[in-house]
């Protein structure tokens, strides 16, 4: 039986491809589920099309997402904090700390996309990597001083 994969499976194939399946498989777990559709000529045209949307989206995000990590490498955020001896933070910047300080730049990034490698206690100028995408990130400058 030929179908038309909806859903990217890892033994089958992705998203669009026409594979040939036995019968039972299809009717007890791919139709079921809604993995796979019957690959008529109506049904392939309709998937066919919604694949070429799907690139389009997925294009247009991608390209807004490295506008914005272009951004966010220019982007110097200033925290003043207070400090002991050596230059040692009483507490850490952290991760919200540093998604909030991003927003009020007017961007909109999660704090569970901000990697800190280890905390920043120490007065100075550091480097927070932004995970945007699987491959995409940007780096922010952190500037931490001490409040006289």
């Amino acid at each position: 039986m030929k179908i038309i994969l909806t859903e990217n499976l890892e033994n089958l194939g992705k998203v669009g491809d026409i594979v040939t399946v036995k019968t039972g498989y299809a009717r007890n777990y791919l139709f079921p589920k809604g993995y796979a559709q019957l690959a008529t000529d109506k049904n392939i045209k309709s998937t066919q099309k919604l694949i070429e949307l799907r690139e389009k989206k997925d294009a247009i995000a991608r390209s807004n997402l490295e506008a914005l990590a272009k951004r966010l490498d220019k982007l110097t955020l200033k925290f003043e904090l207070q400090a002991g001896e050596d230059d040692k933070l009483f507490g850490s910047v952290t991760s919200t700390m540093i998604a909030d300080g991003i927003e009020k730049e007017g961007y909109k990034v999660d704090k569970k996309e901000i990697h800190l490698e280890e905390p920043i206690k120490h007065v100075g100028n550091h480097f927070v990597e932004v995970h945007l995408a699987h491959e995409l990130s940007a780096k922010v400058k952190i500037k931490v001083s001490a409040t006289k």
